[in-house]
């Protein structure tokens, strides 16, 4: 398959939000890495100037397209989890602007053995009334990261709309980008369509480009998060998600190690997450942020403009019980406010609207 087709397979595969990797997930990161790296179209170097390959090496196109389909994934979080934490916004955003990528930039609690950096964009679509077998599905899949379900008179009622109600956002792969390590550095490799050229610069905002809270607060707050990702939008309307490392902060921002040719040169807006999650999904922690990024010569430096965090009880049966609170709650507030009725609208008047 040339690095330029359009190859748009269907979305077979289902991946828990955040932290889980399902276990075929992971046999098919190993696999796409290796058909990427071994025989996908290469850029060649680290910038992306250089022309892709459109041949394989030997990789046949059937190969290339099982390895595709196989890693199209399946993020999914309950209608309820959603409400309580804003996540209707997200899922609006999405109806309207169906671009999205996923990065898969840690192995921490997977089982994957490639230690590759997947960068994977394509065309969303939701599905807010999933059948029984798929959310039968996601609870077989959840066990080996999430433990054993809970199970009782008590249990099954707490958890009846943790469980029963969710949303699963279905991604039909366009482009797979992979790197050699987690970090990002080296030479990218692309399947699918061709990788397109860096974004012109933005306009700046009209309130200015700098920071708008204090940093030295963020840079705190993000000290005990070890995974962070930067995001923009590409030229071609998907997200480009890369790691980074602070290096530092001072009243212009935050000071960024970013893998060379990986953030377009001059400025515009961009999101900044940090993370950080043990087994089970247990103690999760997380600050999101938006702001201005400005690209030079002299290096990269990240001004926030607004912020949120959460923090998920690090006790397993506290975090249990409260994602069953937050689901009943959630649900009720959904029915109750029309944002059910309004995602469904959204859902079948589909993008262009």
């Amino acid at each position: 398959m040339a690095s330029d087709r359009r190859d748009r397979p269907a979305a077979a595969h289902e991946l828990q939000s955040l932290s889980e990797e399902h276990e075929r997930l992971d046999a098919a990161l190993d696999q796409l890495a290796a058909v990427a790296l071994n025989g996908g179209g290469t850029d060649g170097d680290p910038s992306g100037t250089a022309r892709p390959r459109t041949d394989h090496d030997g990789a046949s196109d059937a190969t290339v397209r099982t390895a595709l389909h196989a890693a199209a994934v399946t993020v999914r979080g309950t209608v309820s989890d959603c409400l309580a934490h804003e996540e209707p916004k997200k899922l609006e955003r999405i109806l309207h602007n169906p671009q999205v990528s996923l990065a898969y930039h840690t192995r921490e609690h997977g089982f994957a053995a490639s230690s590759s950096y997947v960068l994977a964009q394509g065309t969303a679509s939701v599905d807010l009334r999933p059948s029984r077998e798929r959310l039968a599905e996601l609870m077989r899949a959840s066990v080996p990261f999430l433990g054993e379900t809970r199970h009782g008179p008590l249990w099954d009622w707490l958890l009846r709309e943790y469980h029963q109600e969710r949303v699963f956002v279905d991604v039909e792969l366009e482009r797979v980008a992979v790197w050699e390590d987690l970090a990002a550095r080296g030479a990218r490799a692309v399947t699918g369509t061709t990788w397109p050229q860096p974004p012109r610069e933005q306009t700046a905002p009209k309130n200015g480009t700098g920071p708008r809270l204090d940093v030295t607060a963020v840079a705190r707050r993000i000290r005990r998060l070890p995974h962070r990702l930067l995001a923009y939008r590409g030229a071609d309307g998907f997200p480009v998600i890369v790691p980074v490392r602070v290096t530092g902060h001072d009243g212009a921002g935050l000071h960024l190690d970013v893998p060379r040719g990986l953030l377009p040169p001059g400025g515009r807006r961009a999101g900044f997450l940090a993370h950080a999650f043990e087994p089970q999904c247990v103690g999760l922690g997380m600050r999101t942020l938006t702001g201005w990024v400005t690209v030079t010569e002299e290096g990269t430096v990240y001004a926030p403009h607004t912020s949120k965090g959460l923090a998920a009880p690090p006790f397993k049966n506290l975090l249990t019980v409260s994602n069953g609170l937050l689901a009943k709650y959630g649900l009720w507030r959904a029915r109750r406010d029309g944002t059910s009725a309004r995602l469904q609208d959204l859902v079948v008047r589909g993008p262009a609207e």
